[in-house]
């Protein structure tokens, strides 16, 4: 990670697309037991823990908020937790709706992907004003 004020955002957003790819993933693992009796689905917490983050700064300013976040490597990692540990969705005491899976899967897809060409576009500007 970055330890510059100039890649203040771009150090969250690499925060923030370590915790996408980590849904991704759990969101696979859901689907890969789906089949799997007595399993719940999980998912991963991350914009509730970038907000609770950024409300317990000093700074109301967010560049500010944003900028003292770059010094809390631990603090912003994305969390899996069991998502509704009590539902039952089915007989076999198994939560997980294959439907919803697939469509939180796409999403996150394309939330990734959107994140991605911002740190690169982010990058590409950078780079053109170090080389003027």
């Amino acid at each position: 990670m970055l330890k510059s004020d100039a890649f203040s955002y771009i150090n969250l957003m690499d925060k923030a697309l370590d915790a996408s790819w980590l849904r991704e993933t759990t969101i696979s693992n859901n689907i890969a037991n789906v089949d799997t009796p007595g399993y719940k689905r999980k998912d991963v917490k991350f914009q509730d823990i970038l907000l609770d983050e950024l409300d317990s700064t000093k700074y109301k300013d967010l560049d500010q908020a944003v900028k003292s976040l770059n010094y809390k490597d631990d603090s912003l990692d994305g969390q899996i937790y069991t998502d509704y540990p009590e539902f039952d969705y089915r007989l076999d005491t198994n939560n997980v709706d294959i439907d919803q899976e697939s469509t939180e899967y796409a999403g996150e897809q394309l939330r990734y992907q959107a994140m991605s060409t911002s740190v690169s576009s982010a990058f590409a500007r950078f780079n053109i004003v170090t080389k003027s």
